[in-house]
């Protein structure tokens, strides 16, 4: 029997978890015992922090394992690629991983690469907020400020006004790990993102998805939807700059996740990307529900060296509602799920509806599948 490192064991974590004994592998998580919900489901468990990556390699040395990997965290992604180098297994380089999880780093590899982007500067912990200089440089607002090493919406948000700024450098400060805050160019525009499972250096698209967030100042994801709706032609010109930007970032194995801007005139600006599968279960359910490609069984074979290229056997309408304050209607769907025959899963999570500024304050989901077009709630 295979053993398969996964490298978390929260709820992101689980269905990577499920798939993984589903497909008769022995599984070892490693991560905080606080929120570790996969610990009661996995062989093994080891309470050590997912960026203790020393640590966690002695272990997985000791285990012997044939494969690490993780899902939609950023966090993990970097000691995923570090036991993998270390160990000779499939996986990204360590410098490839540390660099596609620094927002600023990412930025100086895609402009070097030509890949379109937002402008952009980094600040680090004490770096002081001069507004004089970022107008010298071309900076106009509205500006958008985020940390440089956080995902989930946490710690962004809009500048409208010069006044606004010191705060909101600070408070992306004090949430990133590393203490630094972006400051960047505010892009309106359509947001999509992209899904990839590369292999040795060849990079398969999977699906665009459509995005719907609450707008200045937070942008959290209140809902996703595949397919897209761009033209065929779009769709090309997405998957041309996104393996450009793959090979710019040295992200040779594994999934991807990478979210753009689009403009009214038809600019397109590459956000971020992740060297990991989407959240808010674009990766874990809806590839699979909108193209019946399995993309977690697709992690866990590149992870085993045992890949094979993806096949899009199916066309369907997947996506998933976020309940909010902002969304309540989503509550009478959850509630009523079995008279919606489209509804593949749905949850209420917390009584509580909240204005959300970060994911995880959204209070529960639904998932949805059609053939015939998206599940529109009214």
């Amino acid at each position: 029997m295979k053993t398969l490192a996964i490298i978390g064991a929260s709820y992101l974590q689980r269905p990577l978890v499920e798939k993984a004994k589903e497909l008769g592998l022995r599984t070892i998580c490693f991560s905080w015992e606080d929120g570790a919900v996969c610990k009661d489901i996995c062989d093994v468990f080891y309470p050590i922090s997912i960026t203790e990556k020393e640590q966690i390699l002695e272990v997985c040395r000791r285990e012997k394992i044939d494969g690490v990997c993780t899902i939609a965290s950023d966090v993990a992604a970097p000691t995923v690629a570090y036991i993998a180098e270390q160990m000779d297994l499939r996986g990204n380089s360590y410098e490839a991983a540390v660099r596609a999880n620094n927002k600023y780093k990412m930025r100086q590899a895609f402009m070097k690469a030509g890949v379109p982007c937002p402008k952009f500067t980094c600040l680090g912990q004490d770096d002081a907020v001069d507004t004089n200089q970022l107008r010298e440089e071309g900076f106009r607002l509205p500006l958008i400020v985020k940390p440089s090493d956080r995902s989930g919406s946490l710690g962004v948000a809009k500048i409208v006004d010069w006044f606004q700024l010191q705060a909101a450098v600070d408070r992306a400060r004090q949430v990133s790990f590393r203490h630094e805050a972006m400051i960047e160019e505010f892009i309106e525009g359509r947001e999509i993102s992209v899904e990839y499972i590369s292999f040795m250096n060849t990079h398969y698209p999977l699906q665009i998805t459509d995005k719907v967030t609450t707008e200045a100042p937070h942008f959290v994801e209140l809902a996703h939807h595949q397919p897209s709706t761009l033209t065929p032609e779009q769709y090309d010109e997405i998957y041309g700059i996104t393996a450009r930007a793959l090979d710019a970032l040295g992200l040779m194995n594994g999934a991807s996740h990478s979210e753009y801007k689009i403009t009214k005139d038809g600019r397109i600006a590459v956000m971020e990307i992740g060297g990991r599968m989407g959240g808010d279960f674009i990766g874990s359910d809806l590839v699979q529900l909108s193209t019946g490609y399995d993309f977690l069984r697709g992690v866990i074979d590149v992870s085993l060296d045992q890949f094979r290229p993806p096949v899009l056997a199916e066309q369907h309408y997947a996506g998933v509602y976020f309940l909010t304050a902002d969304t309540p209607r989503v509550k009478y769907y959850i509630d009523h799920q079995e008279d919606y025959p489209e509804i593949v899963m749905a949850e209420q999570t917390d009584t509580e509806l909240r204005h959300v500024q970060y994911s995880a304050q959204r209070s529960g989901y639904l998932i949805y599948q059609k053939s015939d077009g998206r599940f529109l709630i009214d």
